[in-house]
């Protein structure tokens, strides 16, 4: 299953299919000339450290770079989901989704509410393309409707490919009759809940597929597993104060940003990081 939602953008907005289906796609979130240039970005700075984005760098990576800190405020991502959690808006996560050419790394089918410890589930994932992102190279895949369902079991893999730190996987069957790639061009995005259902299989194309994440909620969730948890306000007014407010880099992966971006993991870890 292939179809995308975008002929019913006219009739039923894209927050009422969001609502019904808990995904849309394609939305354009950038230029494609942006695109290029944020990737030209990443690949520089891994050129001069001699490899790729290290793993632990590629978790919140907003606060390591100006350019990333820029794209997670841009308009057109917010103006949409503004209309989907409301006009305070916190971003509470990023992250890097890199397969190489070839790649044998995947994501299990997975809800992202699994660990989180969110009070609510009003999350929305902006899942932004820097590079071609097609069912050959590992697109993302969704189960439309299962934002409906509530938290279902998951169980630990630890299987070294597995892109998601534990290896999770929805302990339930996946009816692959309903399953639908997402595919994106460079500076495209699509949404998703944080109840969905979604994964995506290795790379098999002869160019990398890189992704950003980006998951916003609104101001009024907090953290229920951990005190001290941070986010980043991109619009509006925090009037809650759930969330530690995050710092903004003043240049790429300076020494303030990196030793801020490990404080804020190592807080993360407290609780997410337990048994890994």
């Amino acid at each position: 299953m292939n179809a995308s939602p975008a002929t019913h953008a006219a009739s039923s907005g894209v927050t009422a299919f969001y609502r019904e289906h808990g995904y849309y796609f394609p939305l354009r979130a950038i230029e494609e000339t942006k695109a290029a240039d944020i990737r030209r970005r990443l690949e520089a700075f891994e050129s001069a450290q001699g490899e790729p984005l290290k793993k632990e760098h590629r978790q919140k990576t907003h606060l390591l770079f100006p350019w990333l800190a820029d794209l997670v405020r841009e308009p057109r991502i917010l103006d949409v989901v503004q209309e989907i959690v409301g006009p305070d808006i916190l971003v509470w996560q990023t992250a890097f989704f890199i397969k190489e050419a070839g790649d044998t790394g995947f994501v299990s089918w997975h809800q992202d509410s699994t660990y989180w410890g969110l009070s609510e589930p009003e999350v929305v994932t902006a899942w932004v393309a820097l590079s071609p992102s097609t069912p050959q190279s590992g697109c993302v895949k969704v189960v439309p409707g299962t934002h409906l369902l509530d938290q279902v079991p998951h169980k630990e893999t630890r299987a070294a490919d597995n892109l998601l730190t534990r290896g999770q996987e929805i302990a339930v069957s996946v009816d692959e009759s309903k399953v639908l790639n997402m595919p994106l061009m460079p500076g495209e995005m699509s949404l998703h809940h944080i109840r969905t259902f979604h994964s995506s299989e290795p790379n098999r194309s002869k160019d990398r597929r890189i992704g950003f994440a980006i998951r916003y909620i609104p101001t009024r969730i907090r953290q229920t597993q951990m005190a001290g948890d941070s986010a980043t306000l991109v619009r509006g007014v925090d009037r809650f104060g759930h969330f530690t407010l995050e710092q903004t880099p003043s240049a790429d992966f300076d020494a303030q940003a990196v030793a801020y971006h490990h404080q804020v993991m190592g807080q993360r870890r407290s609780i997410y990081g337990r048994g890994d």
